[in-house]
Order: structure tokens, then C-alpha cells, then sequence
């Protein structure tokens, strides 16, 4: 059998004169984003939710105290750009018998954290197994619980939060005492760029922004910040946002005090039911004093009918900036 699990691109070298990326957020937006940067960079290192608490992810974190591996893992196959069997059975997923829904990748990296220990260890002969391209860093060194308060109740959990309708107006994480990664503040700091991905606003982006030590540190880089724009609404999560409302977010309750580039999609977006096209439109905007300038181009693919990032058209825009 030869292994089918493959990134869009097919590259098996960075440029040894590119830029250090360092992406934040999760999910397939995030995957997304490390696909296009193979194009231009040097160095890539992605910075991983640590909030995710549905689906195999859930399950494992109930039970064995490690970061959710769900995300971590879709970046490790993302920047493993030759096919293995390695690769095969980490993206594998099941779905009968006591494992339905689980992820072999996720399982894998829990064995392997047990074995060593260590979850960074684990990650990094991950890393070399696959052979990423690039680094995975989870933004917390253990599993938290993502809290908002959406319209004056509280809500807490990842799946609960995306699963409330109605405005958010505050985020924070349990346990309050937690910190930063060391290692993804020191990425951050080490940038050239730093790109935060698209994807579900309050649930990957700013439950990696929010995490103590992490927005400080986008602050004070000296990198090109860069926001991939999302392409749509999302149903109940941001429900009725504006493009404008979504940039206003990153600073009202992720904290920055910034600006940087805005890069959206030009054209037509056919939007799912339920969810609405959004975009700023070229020029520069202000929020909260940040100067943001818009940068747009053709970026749509439509995979099974839902609009989503082309990763070689990213990466040729990003790799102007």
C-alpha cells in the first residue's frame, strides 16, 4: 500500500535564506497556513492551542495530563511534506470498536509522552518521524479550559464557548495561574514574521492569544505582523460579526496594541447557510490607535462546497509581505 497522507504542496527543504515564520491559532486554519509558508521560509514554527477539548482530543486529555494533541498533530502532518507510512498512520482515524473517533496521530503522541515523560521530547521524535519541516510548540505546557462570558452568562470548555450564540465579551483561562510556554515566547521573540492564522476566532486564535506571556510577546517582537483574514462567519461562534469586528477583537480581548497587514480574499465567496461572506476592502483601517493595512487577493478554494484558504496563493502573498 503507498501511503496517501500528503501536504498540497510537496516540498522537502525550506530556503536557507527565507524568513523564521512562527504561526499562532489552530485547526485546519492554522494546518493551512504552515502549508503556504513552506513557499518562502526559512524557519517555521507553529505556536498550538492548548484549549481544544472536544472530539479525540477531549478523550485523551480526561485521562492522560498532556497538552490536546488534536491540533498539534494536524501542524506535524501539515509541515511533513513526503509521504510515509510513519505518516499514514498518524493521520489515520477510526472509527468503529472502543477507539471510534479517535486519531491514531493523537494516541501516538500520547504513548510517546508516556514513554519519555516528557511531551516536548515526545514531539520532537514526532518531528523527526515525520519529518516535519518545521517546529510545534503547544502555547501552554498542559491542557486548559477555555472560559467567556458570552452576553453576561459565563460558559466554560472549547466546545462550549464555540457553541454559544451570542456576542463574546471576555475570555480567560483555568487554571488561572497558568503560563506561557517558555519556548513559543522565545520563537515569538526570535520572528521575522509572525502570522496569526484563520480559523475559529475565540476558540483557536485568541485562545492562544490570551494565554499570560503570549500577546506581550507579540507586542514587543520585532516581526512583521500579519493576520490572515477568515473568509466567512462562523455559525454561533462569531455569528453576525463584521470583518472589522473580528481585527477589533484581537485587541480588545487578545490584547494587542499593534497593527500590522491584514490579508483577505478578493472575489466572490460563495458562503455555507448559516454563515455570511466577510471583508474589510483595501486601504488602511485604525483600531484602538493600530494602524492595519489591507492587503487582498484572490485566495478561495472551495473544498466540498465550503470556501476555504488556497495554501499556494497564501503563500505567494505572504511571502511579499
Amino acid at each position: 500500500m503507498q501511503p496517501q497522507v500528503q501536504t498540497e504542496l510537496s516540498l522537502s527543504t525550506l530556503s536557507e535564506e527565507g524568513p523564521h515564520v512562527v504561526a499562532l491559532g489552530g485547526g485546519h486554519g492554522l494546518s493551512k497556513v504552515l502549508e503556504a509558508v513552506q513557499q518562502y521560509a526559512g524557519k517555521i514554527t507553529a505556536v498550538v492551542t492548548a484549549a481544544d477539548d472536544g472530539g479525540s482530543s477531549g478523550r485523551i486529555i480526561g485521562d492522560i495530563k498532556i497538552p490536546p494533541p488534536g491540533d498539534i498533530r494536524r501542524c506535524l502532518l501539515a509541515m511533513s511534506s513526503n509521504p510515509t507510512i510513519f505518516g499514514e498512520l498518524f493521520g489515520h482515524r477510526f472509527d468503529s470498536a472502543d477507539v471510534a473517533g479517535h486519531s491514531l496521530g493523537n494516541l501516538m503522541l500520547a504513548a510517546l509522552a508516556d514513554l519519555t515523560g516528557d511531551f516536548s521530547l515526545a514531539l520532537r521524535l514526532a518531528e523527526d518521524e515525520l519529518m516535519a519541516c518545521g517546529r510545534v510548540h503547544p502555547v501552554a505546557l498542559q491542557a486548559l479550559r477555555l472560559c467567556a462570558r458570552v452576553e453576561g452568562r459565563d460558559v466554560r470548555g472549547q466546545v462550549e464557548v464555540q457553541s454559544s450564540s451570542g456576542q463574546v465579551e471576555d475570555l480567560w483561562l483555568e487554571p488561572s495561574d497558568v503560563r506561557a510556554n517558555p519556548v513559543s515566547v522565545a520563537a515569538i521573540a526570535e520572528a521575522d514574521q509572525i502570522v496569526l492564522a484563520p480559523g475559529s476566532l475565540y476558540t483557536s486564535l485568541l485562545s492562544t492569544l490570551v494565554v499570560p506571556g503570549i500577546s506581550d510577546a507579540v507586542n514587543a517582537a520585532r516581526a512583521r505582523l500579519v493576520y490572515v483574514a477568515n473568509l466567512t462567519t462562523q455559525t454561533q461562534e462569531t455569528q453576525g460579526m463584521t470583518a472589522r469586528a473580528h481585527v477589533e477583537a484581537l485587541s480588545a480581548i487578545g490584547n494587542l496594541v499593534r497593527g500590522g497587514t491584514i490579508v483577505e480574499h478578493r472575489g466572490t465567496i460563495h458562503a455555507p447557510e448559516g454563515t455570511e461572506a466577510i471583508s474589510l476592502g483595501p486601504g488602511l483601517i485604525s483600531v484602538d490607535d493600530a494602524m492595519w493595512d489591507v492587503v487582498a487577493d484572490d485566495l478561495v478554494e472551495n473544498n466540498n462546497g465550503w470556501p476555504a484558504h488556497n495554501a499556494i496563493s497564501l503563500g505567494r502573498v505572504l511571502g511579499r509581505l
